[in-house]
């Protein structure tokens, strides 16, 4: 057995480092490692304290020098960094190389098998995994009194509201800060119109009430027009203005949901394809260990989804730059895979507009974590989306209609990128987070996937999957994956997750803010 010795003690190698590729360049501490250690499988002794999820250098690199993790460059050493050094924000710094895009040379067919949970089947023939009733905003003007609304219904406050219907998940208020003062003809207004014309007909919602103030550059007819939309028995509209002010807005809206609960009551569960599943794919709070635990292991979820039929969706365009080439060798066309490539160019173009930088991601937490740049971050985040061909690629909030893998454009920020994935369709989130992510996200329920133990045991109540002993050896990425789609099944079926127990959702409902205020 290969041995690990300081002063004589020994330990099981296991427990020291993980070599990811043959072709790394550095180790990744499993857990605190320290100064003088020496790692008798490397030939290598540790300079000083390497921390849990960190990086230690298992060669001498000169200045200059890419460094390699999963065998994919994650940066370039800023100094001269000796053999046994920590390695991270310290001495590593972005730069430029080539990417072979290889356009679909990964592509290849995936065998189908069959699974099924317990579906609401609207009459339209979409597939719903909670039977909510929504309250839409259309400007910021509106927002308190639709929180008003959703209050007078909520079970923590007047329990006695909802009794009566318990296949009512709830009645959830959903708003934003914008809606005005805005270009009315400009690419954010369009943005925010399809995001919430996307909520508006989310298999999630029995009903929804959309209230405006009635004078804002969003106005609900224009928004109407634009997505296709009708008003009708199960999506209402009004406004503040024209409903006579405050009181008498909350009085109509809470008089119209009373009389949709009956009827909204009335559905009933039944067995349904997984092809009707559509999960998005988030990933926040990420450290050392995401791209080696929780999210391989997800990655191999999505592959038992894709196979049953279903959708998943990969987002957050900054988190995959540097890993993109990765995901067009498995696109079902060039076509696809350069769409993909656009969005790569246009956050490009974006940050340089705005005087900004894609390595400005990965977060302080993702560093304490171990993360050093954005390249290695995104490595790690698209093992989420499995091994599966990449089917289509879907600007933010623009309805999702492939089945199989798909990419929806999103900032990484988890609100805003889960968002537009449930305006495009998702009915299930799938989170992984290693610093401790706490999020929830309606109408849509949101699963947490802990990528190291630590994280499992001190947060336990917000997270619902334990992936760390993927770290250990005492499970596997398969173990996992099988346990993890499993669930999705569940939590689709109704079992509630821990953030929904928690009461999250309404207040992580936010769109994508892309243009001027004025």
């Amino acid at each position: 057995m290969d041995l690990i010795t300081k002063t004589g003690a020994a330990h099981d190698i296991a427990a020291a480092f993980i070599r990811l590729n043959p072709l790394d360049d550095v180790l990744v501490a499993r857990q605190p490692l320290p100064a003088g250690l020496f790692i008798e499988a490397e030939n290598l002794t540790v300079a000083q304290p390497i921390p849990a999820g960190h990086k230690v250098a298992s060669r001498a690199l000169a200045q200059g020098e890419p460094l390699r993790r999963y065998g994919q460059i994650i940066g370039f050493a800023s100094q001269p960094i000796a053999a046994g050094e920590h390695v991270h924000v310290h001495n590593v710094e972005m730069g430029d190389f080539s990417r072979d895009y290889a356009f679909g040379v990964d592509r290849r067919e995936t065998p189908r098998t069959q699974a099924t949970f317990q579906g609401i089947v609207r009459p339209s023939g979409r597939v719903a995994t909670r039977n909510y009733i929504g309250i839409l905003t259309s400007v910021n003007c509106s927002a308190t009194v639709a929180r008003a609304i959703a209050d007078h219904f909520r079970r923590d406050i007047h329990p006695e509201a909802l009794a009566p219907y318990p296949n009512v998940d709830g009645v959830v208020a959903l708003t934003h800060g914008v809606g005005c003062a805005v270009d009315p003809k400009g690419e954010a207004l369009a943005m925010l119109q399809r995001t919430l014309g996307g909520y508006a007909v989310h298999a999630n919602f029995h009903s929804v009430l959309m209230i405006g103030l009635g004078c804002e550059t969003n106005q609900i007819d224009d928004l109407l027009a634009a997505q296709g939309l009708q008003t009708g028995h199960q999506l209402r509209t009004f406004t503040i203005q024209g409903s006579g002010g405050t009181t008498k807005t909350i009085a109509s809206g809470i008089a119209q949901v009373k009389a949709l609960l009956a009827e909204a009551n009335q559905v009933k569960r039944e067995a349904v394809s997984a092809s009707h599943l559509v999960v998005g794919l988030q990933c926040g709070g990420s450290d050392g260990y995401s791209g080696i635990t929780a999210n391989p292991a997800l990655g191999n979820a999505v592959d038992r989804l894709v196979a049953a039929g279903g959708t998943a969706i990969l987002s957050e365009t900054p988190e995959i730059y540097g890993a993109e080439h990765l995901l067009t060798r498995r696109a079902v066309s060039r076509e696809v895979g350069e769409k993909l490539i656009a969005r790569i160019h246009w956050w490009e173009r974006y940050c340089q507009r705005m005087n900004a930088e894609l390595n400005n991601n990965p977060s302080a937490g993702n560093k304490a974590g171990g993360l050093t740049t954005i390249l290695e971050k995104s490595l790690g985040a698209v093992a989420k989306a499995g091994s599966t061909n990449l089917v289509d690629v879907y600007q933010y909030a623009e309805p999702v209609r492939a089945h199989g893998l798909v990419f929806m454009d999103s900032p990484g920020y988890d609100p805003v990128s889960a968002t537009g994935q449930v305006a495009s369709g998702a009915n299930l989130i799938a989170f992984t987070t290693g610093r401790g992510s706490a999020y929830g996200c309606a109408p849509s329920p949101s699963i947490k996937l802990a990528t190291n133990q630590r994280l499992f045991e001190h947060q336990e109540d917000d997270m619902d999957v334990n992936c760390g002993g993927i770290a250990d050896g005492s499970t596997s990425i398969e173990e996992r994956g099988a346990h993890i789609f499993a669930m999705m099944l569940r939590i689709a079926s109704g079992e509630r997750s821990k953030s929904e127990q928690h009461g999250y959702g309404q207040n992580e409902f936010v769109p994508w803010q892309i243009g001027a205020i004025t």
